[in-house]
């Protein structure tokens, strides 16, 4: 068991639910002209990011659908804004996010090394769930799914000292060998670059209205078996994640997870509405008689390092504690 379990506090934010993937699972995405496809504005979201200064998050979590300027009737609304990529709007609101006092975490699916270095300077880390190295079903219609590419970009991440988050999503068509096989290239990838701060396990939750919606998520037994495998094939300094709002943590904790990731007092988990965040209270009852600590979305060891730019060195001197954790409010 592990002497304590951390967590980071943040507001989640969903820029553009428009996606050129089509993946078997997935409610997000919305096509253009649903009444519920979004591009949100800069106002909108300034409101979130002062909401979740105030309640005491430190990170702002910067979502998108993959390479949404793809659709012409998306391209459109992202030009009226004055913009020609998402990547150029997410850059301006890391700008705002850094303004009011929270360190940017951007999730964006498959970006370009020259998308990536222009993202970096304003991001203390990013994210790209491999998911899986299999060819699955679920992803039949997903370009971005294809495991080359997003090994390639995790790579491409680790080059540029990008502090990173990946992780794998069970119970979609793979097999254990499949999830063992998918743990060891991320583990290979670390070894090489050392930017990989911490390893999701998430367990596929089917959702109504989906190809998928009829089948079976994984046993509790498969991911306290699928967290124990991680644990044993990631190197010591990769956190093993799990999501305190899908599945109960202690078990996992028990079995090798050390992290429990994002949660947000103040917005849903956009990729699972259904599942309730808990809140630090409630996280703690949930982690019994283990320690809860609240990190930054930047690991102590990344700090060390100094892997985040000038622009974000204010900030993180202001969050931090001397052991590279969050500074305790007085």
């Amino acid at each position: 068991m592990p002497e304590f379990v951390t967590f980071s506090r943040n507001v989640f934010i969903p820029v553009t639910n428009i996606c050129r993937n089509r993946c078997g699972y997935c409610t997000f995405r919305r096509d253009a002209g649903h009444p519920e496809a979004r591009l949100m504005k800069m106002s909108e979201i300034r409101s979130i990011l002062e909401k979740g200064e105030k309640a005491g998050c430190t990170e702002a979590l910067f979502v998108f659908g993959e390479y949404a300027e793809e659709v012409p009737e998306y391209l459109l609304e992202l030009e009226k804004l004055g913009y020609s990529s998402t990547v150029e709007y997410v850059a301006d609101l890391c700008k705002l996010a850094i303004e009011i006092g929270l360190l940017p975490h951007t999730n964006a699916g498959i970006l370009t090394q020259h998308e990536l270095e222009i993202l970096k300077p304003l991001n203390i880390s990013m994210g790209l769930m491999l998911e899986t190295t299999a060819e699955l079903k679920a992803h039949s219609e997903s370009p971005g799914k294809t495991p080359s590419t997003r090994i390639e970009m995790i790579r491409t991440a680790g080059k540029l000292q990008i502090p990173f988050t990946t992780g794998i999503l069970v119970g979609i068509g793979e097999t254990k060998a499949d999830r063992k096989r998918s743990l060891s290239v991320i583990a290979d990838i670390h070894r090489e670059f050392g930017h990989i701060q911490e390893v999701i396990i998430q367990n596929f939750m089917p959702k109504p209205d989906t190809p998928m919606a009829d089948h079976a998520p994984p046993s509790k037994e498969e991911m306290i078996e699928t967290v124990s495998i991680a644990r044993k094939i990631l190197p010591d300094d990769v956190a093993v994640q799990v999501a305190p709002n899908l599945i109960d943590p202690y078990i996992l904790i028990k079995a090798g997870a050390s992290d429990l990731g994002g949660v947000s007092p103040t917005t849903i988990d956009w990729i699972n509405p259904e599942a309730e965040w808990p809140d630090v209270i409630e996280l703690q009852r949930m982690t019994k008689e283990i320690e809860l600590r609240e990190r930054l979305p930047i690991y102590p060891q990344h700090i060390k390092k100094g892997w985040y730019s000038s622009k974000l060195s204010d900030l993180i001197e202001t969050l931090t504690d001397k052991n590279g954790f969050k500074r305790k409010q007085q």
